[in-house]
């Protein structure tokens, strides 16, 4: 890979799925560092510890399946998205449970990707406008989410699709 920087064939190096342990070692010889590392990451899947490490180290952590993975679990396992307590504090917001988890994700400074086939559901994922906001209920930071493209969002915010945060609004 380090080959295809040098010769002008791509521009930066990504990884998938290295726990700390494989980025640790992985630094300890490349020449030229990944930019990002793509992993799972989701409430019930939070990789603090990776986080807190890529920070350290100037590499993007990319989430992927910030809704968890319902398609993948067996049954009477947790599913993400109809968890009580998400729902509750989703609700609080006038927010879906997908959005509450893309505005957590972000603002733990993740870049998001949330799949879906289902147009609804990704209008729904575009409309996640951030804004910080301590959650004085729960202490938990969560983001005011627009609701509408009309700007009658939630905190009148007006909608977006933009999914960046700001280094001052983390």
């Amino acid at each position: 890979m380090e080959t295809l920087v040098d010769k002008g064939l791509v521009k930066h190096i990504g990884v998938a799925n290295f726990p700390v342990m494989l980025l640790h070692d992985m630094l300890s010889y490349a020449r030229i560092p990944p930019s990002v590392n793509q992993v799972e990451i989701h409430p019930y899947n939070q990789q603090s510890e990776l986080l807190a490490y890529c920070k350290s180290r100037n590499i993007t952590v990319q989430a992927y399946s910030p809704l968890g993975t319902p398609g993948y679990k067996e049954d009477g396992e947790p599913n993400v998205l109809s968890d009580p307590v998400l729902k509750e504090i989703a609700d609080a917001r006038r927010i879906s449970v997908a959005q509450l988890c893309i505005v957590w994700s972000l603002q733990r400074g993740c870049h998001v990707v949330a799949k879906s086939s289902d147009k609804r559901h990704m209008e729904e994922n575009l409309e996640v406008s951030v804004v910080s906001a301590v959650d004085g209920n729960y202490g938990h930071r969560f983001a005011s989410m627009a609701l509408t493209e009309d700007g009658d969002g939630a905190n009148g915010a007006e909608s977006s699709s933009s999914l960046v945060l700001s280094e001052d609004e983390m």
